[in-house]
Parts: C-alpha cells; structure tokens; sequence
C-alpha cells in the first residue's frame, strides 16, 4: 500500500508541507519573539542598554525559515526563486550554508561550463530549455543596481555528440524527441560531417546529432557570482560553516493498510563555524539539500537511510562524490574557431577554449577506472592512457597535442541512475533535494531551483512536472536512465 500511496504522489494526503500557516501568517515569526525575550531579560537586570556579551555578527541567525545547505549554483538558484517567488518582500527569511565561501574545490568554478538540450530524457531537455533562455537573458533575472552587468561570455557553438553503429537509432530517436521538446538539433551523415568539420576522422561513425541553437559554453564562475550577488541584493543570509548535526521530531502514524510508518520533521540544524569549534543552531521550517556530493551525508544526518534495508526508511540518498578531471592543452593545428563541443563514441570530449590554439576536455571514467575521491589531484596518467588515444584518432591534428594544465572536480553522482533528484523526502517531511545532477547540474541550475522553490511555496510543479525525479523512486527501484550526461 505504501508503494501505491508514494507512485500516487508521495503521500500528499499524509504530509502537510509548506512555508505559511493555517492562519496565514509565518511559520517563524522569530524575529518578535526574540525581540519580546530581549525586553523581558533587560526588565530584570542591571544596567542599560542590550549588550552582547561577545561578538556574535559571524554566527548564522538563530532562526530561519529555509536553510539552504550548499552554496553552489543549484543552492543559490533555489534562494533566487524562492525569494523573487514569495508573495510579499521581506517574508522567507532564506539561510545558505556554505563550507567554502572561496569555491576554490566547487564543481561549479572547475567546470567547462557546457549547454544543450541532447538529452533523452523530456525532463532534462525541458530543464535545459529554461535555463537557456534564463543565461542569454541573465541580466534580466540577476542585474543589481548600481552594479556592472554580468557577461556570461557564452559561445554559441553548439555541441556535436557521435555515435556508432550500435548508437545510431538511439541518437536517432533521441533527436526526434527533442525537435517534438522545442530543441534546435540536426542529424548529420558521416558525409555531411566531413563537408562541415573536415578535420573529423568518421571512421566509425554512422550519424550525428548537432545542436542549432540555445548551445554552447559560457562562463561558469560568472552564474555563480552572479546569483551571489542577486540573492544577497534580496536579503537572502550567508553563512560560512558546515552542518554537522540535525535535530528532529518524530510522528508515528498508519497508512490505510495498517503498515506503521514514522514521520521526521527536522527542527533545528547545528552549523559548524569555519576554522573553530564553535557551533549555532538554526531553528528551521524547510531545509534544502543542495550540498552537491556531499549531499547523501547530509540526508543522513537527518535519519535518511538508516531503517530497516528494503524499507523506505532504510533506502539512502545515493549521492556520493565522484572525481573528474579536465585537462586543457595547447595545439597550433587543431580545429578553428567554428568547433563545436564535440563528444566522441569513447566518450572523450573537448571544446575550444579562448583564441589561442588551446582546449578544454576530458572523459568520465567507467566503474572500475574511478579514482580515490579523497584528493583533487589531477591525472595525467589517465589523459595519457584513456583520453589522448581517442582524440588523436578522431582528431588526427591532437597527436602533437601538449597538455598545459589539470585539474580535478567534484561531481554529486547519483549512483542509482546517473541522475538528479528534486523535492521533499516522503518520511522527513520538510527536507527537500535539489542534488545528484552530476555533470549537467550548472547548466540546469536555473530551472532546477526554481522547480524546487515552486514545489516549496504551491505545493506542486508548475513550470516543469519533475515528478519522475522524486525521492520515492530509489525505494520502488524505478530508474531514471540518460544517456547523456555531460
């Protein structure tokens, strides 16, 4: 009966969720209470005016509605929505969390900053449809007064994904569903692919899919600034530690089956200071998982997972941190300015980078040549090995590549099926996941935060019906399978 109560919707009928209560008013109006306790105290003691006994100004407040927990692009992007959203200025009080205010180890800043609508999924297309349109208009949604305008940098050049013969009808169909989605994608023949791109070797390949418009690259360091910037012109807080510990309540209750299921409501978070023991609770409405791959030790520190195995209890976020590495490298007679981001049958990719002869690429490693996500040192022996073999054959110019640079970053992978998970947890009412998108989390960070912040204030999708991406999925075993996810 839970299994049918949770494909029906996750149990809306059981869960009452949101920011505003039955009397229309906020779920914490903290800020009158606190100020009620203050007059009280002073009442009864000596002296004058309020004081402080220490300074408390780089602690996170002691209440918030939301707290955010992740400060990268899809945390940020759910502050965005959640605050251009609600109905009157000033009434979510929005916390974001965030460990590493320099980025200096985001996905988000290490990324080479990819967007297209070739996916195979209709969700994902749509996702990357709205965001697209959100980065060419970026200074409509994130300018702030008196500030200079962002500039994205965005290079319009397309991607170019090739397939085998083995991988042909799936492109096929592929393209097809994303024309019928409002993506701008073409098929090309090994022939009409040696006439456009003639430094490509086709052999191999039995067809292309390249994208018209809507995709390209752009500055991903730039969107992170920028919705920084906006959030914190909003009133949105920021605070530098970490979560390291979640306080809830619990509900026992029975579904119409009889079988006992016990629901959480997270009260409080405890937020670790940066560089010192000293931590704060939060007293909280809603808390939103946006920590990247680091997210599953967040969803446990909430309870999530720790059930009985096979139960809804005991099913885990299956969010974990994966390295990839990018290599950028310097060729004179590599392709020209007119080159796509191209992703080969291996998987190996690359894209132009600046004017200068250089390049951005890499590929995802397979299941058994993942690397220790312990460390962000970059792998030279893994270009020389399993990347550079497959450029120089599909781009016999990349032979006397030099590598100038690596790095390594972390991507949020979802070990189930590679894919992202938004909404609330159906036991822990008031957490919600806005994570797991792994390589195509910057480019769909602007939809996705806004998929959440609706789901948050109307209790429902309203731009994108995100339903298959839900949590209760894990549990019923119903995977969520892309093809492409770069």
């Amino acid at each position: 009966m839970l299994r049918r109560t949770l494909r029906r919707g996750l149990g809306r009928a059981l869960l009452a969720r949101g920011l505003i209560t039955r009397g229309g008013g906020s779920a914490l109006d903290w800020d009158g209470k606190v100020s009620e306790i203050k007059k009280k105290i002073q009442s009864v003691l000596p002296g004058g005016a309020w004081d402080s006994l220490y300074d408390t100004s780089h602690l996170p407040p002691e209440h918030a509605d939301v707290v955010i927990v992740g400060g990268g692009v899809l945390g940020l992007s759910v502050a965005y929505w959640l605050k251009t959203l609600e109905k009157q200025r000033g009434a979510i009080r929005v916390l974001v969390v965030e460990r590493e205010h320099k980025y200096s180890r985001a996905s988000t800043s290490l990324s080479v900053g990819g967007v297209h609508q070739q996916f195979s999924l209709p969700e994902n297309i749509q996702l990357s449809l709205f965001s697209v349109n959100f980065l060419r208009n970026i200074n409509e949604y994130l300018a702030v007064v008196d500030d200079p305008p962002l500039d994205l940098q965005f290079n319009p050049s397309g991607y170019l994904f090739l397939a085998s013969e083995l991988d042909a009808a799936a492109l096929e169909s592929n393209v097809k569903m994303q024309r019928q989605e409002g993506a701008k994608v073409c098929l090309m023949s090994p022939e009409h692919l040696r006439n456009k791109f003639p430094w490509i070797n086709t052999e191999g390949i039995a067809l292309a899919s390249y994208g018209l418009e809507g995709e390209g690259w752009f500055n991903p360091w730039c969107l992170l600034h920028g919705l920084r910037r906006k959030v914190q012109s909003m009133g949105v807080l920021f605070c530098q530690g970490e979560v390291t510990r979640i306080v809830s309540s619990c509900d026992r209750m029975e579904t119409i089956s009889g079988e006992e299921v016990t629901l959480k409501r997270i009260r409080e978070v405890h937020v670790k200071m940066d560089h010192s023991l000293e931590y704060q609770p939060v007293e909280c409405a809603i808390v939103v998982n946006a920590a990247g791959a680091w997210s599953g030790q967040v969803a446990e520190l909430a309870g999530i997972g720790k059930g009985p195995p096979g139960t809804l209890q005991g099913t885990k976020l299956p969010v974990e941190p994966r390295k990839r590495y990018v290599y950028l490298w310097h060729c004179p007679q590599g392709p020209g300015l007119e080159t796509p981001l191209v992703v080969d049958t291996s998987g190996a990719y690359f894209r132009r980078e600046g004017l200068g002869s250089n390049f951005l690429g890499g590929r995802s490693p397979s299941e058994e040549e993942e690397s220790d996500p312990k460390n962000l040192e970059a792998g030279r022996d893994f270009f020389q090995e399993m990347v550079w073999p497959h450029l120089a054959q599909r781009i016999p110019a990349f032979e006397t590549l030099k590598v100038q640079s690596a790095w390594a970053d972390y991507h949020d992978y979802n070990t189930f099926d590679q894919n992202g998970v938004v909404g609330p947890h159906p036991l822990v009412v008031n957490m919600y996941f806005a994570t797991g998108f792994g390589g195509h989390g910057l480019q769909q960070a602007p939809a996705v935060g806004r998929v959440v912040a609706e789901l948050m204030l109307e209790g429902s999708f309203q731009t994108i019906n995100m339903s298959r991406f839900l949590f209760s999925r894990f549990y019923l075993g119903e995977k969520l399978l892309e093809a492409h996810t770069f």
